[in-house]
């Protein structure tokens, strides 16, 4: 609703800039000149009918079912042809072109966003767009708002919910974003600098943006592990190491053929099973570990793997059978959708 009334807003705005309003009240006018001039020269049996007269006549349509016999009429035709329909030429254009440029700012990211609750990515690289589909997979996120904030010069892609802002990470482009109402911030690395330049901008940014919302919940990718401890001093809340992650990933595909296909299974929202993070249902709190492992297969069919503890927020995969699961913990599950627990 909030949304609805700020475009209209913007809409009334954009009308009184472009002086449309008198365009609306000149055609106005005519249409009540027009109507007027034909009762008093052709004495119509009723006004409504020299009004309709003079519609017509002003949108083109003439259907000839009224047409002026007296000079003075025939006169008042042609003022109402010439002028009216000019008139309502210049009134309905002046509307097109307020929604083409609106669609034009939008495009090339001029334009402040006001959605809610959305994912906000920082930088654009080959990698968005597989982010973006990855998004999309995901049910719980499928029809989320994404802003993206790039230094490109127009929206990387079509998407309904998908919107673009240009420009650099700072105060007036966050502002734009709405960075106060975001969920989630992405910041990914430029691919046009060196490895140095690369995460040294990442910090920067994580910097800018946590001082600008202290409470949003950021995660960045870096080139070099080295520079881990920066990024967490910086405010990122998760850190994704490019260059360890693969090297990691290749370790594993020597030592146990094949097990990286499991691995990108997991990771991939679009095929497959994949990872969630869950709050427990009420009938697993304060049971054993190894007990809900069987209650999740046997009713949901899904694995759990870990526990993120209440207490330290400490994730612990593969925890002791006896551990108890606590309100407020989180299971890390692999599913073939996410689980419904109901309410």
């Amino acid at each position: 609703m909030i949304n609805v009334l700020f475009h209209i807003s913007k809409f009334i705005i954009s009308i009184r800039r472009s002086k449309i309003i008198r365009l609306f009240l000149l055609t106005i006018l005519i249409l009540f000149v027009g109507a007027l001039g034909l009762n008093f020269f052709e004495k119509t049996p009723h006004v409504i009918d020299a009004f309709w007269w003079s519609f017509v006549t002003i949108t083109t349509v003439g259907y000839g079912d009224i047409t002026p016999s007296t000079v003075g009429g025939k006169i008042i035709g042609v003022v109402v042809m010439v002028f009216g329909i000019g008139l309502l030429g210049m009134f309905t254009a002046t509307i097109a072109s307020i929604f083409v440029e609106g669609k034009l700012k939008e495009g090339k990211g001029v334009k402040a966003v006001k959605v809610k609750d959305h994912f906000l990515i920082c930088g654009w690289s080959y990698k968005a767009k597989e982010i973006i589909a990855e998004l999309r997979a995901d049910k719980k996120v499928k029809n989320k708002p994404i802003v993206i904030v790039a230094d490109i010069p127009e929206k990387p892609l079509e998407d309904e919910n998908t919107f673009f802002i240009h420009g650099e990470v700072n105060a007036e482009v966050m502002e734009k974003a709405n960075l106060q109402e975001a969920s989630i911030v992405m910041i990914l690395s430029d691919e046009n600098l060196d490895s140095y330049s690369r995460d040294a901008k990442v910090i920067l940014n994580t910097l800018t943006i946590r001082k600008l919302n202290p409470h949003v919940y950021i995660c960045v990718e870096i080139s070099d592990a080295k520079n881990m401890q920066h990024g967490e001093l910086a405010g990122a809340n998760e850190i994704i190491v490019i260059g360890e992650l693969s090297s990691n990933l290749l370790v594993q595909a020597a030592l146990d053929h094949g097990i990286t296909q499991i691995i990108t299974e997991l990771v991939s929202n679009r095929y497959g099973n994949e990872l969630y993070k869950i709050k427990p249902p009420q009938n697993l709190v304060g049971l054993q570990f190894i007990e809900a492992l069987r209650i999740l297969k046997k009713e949901h069919n899904a694995i759990a793997l870990a526990v993120e503890s209440l207490n330290d927020k400490k994730l612990t995969a593969n925890p002791p059978m006896e551990y108890i699961i606590q309100t407020g913990d989180h299971l890390i599950l692999i599913a073939q959708e996410r689980p419904n627990f109901g309410k």
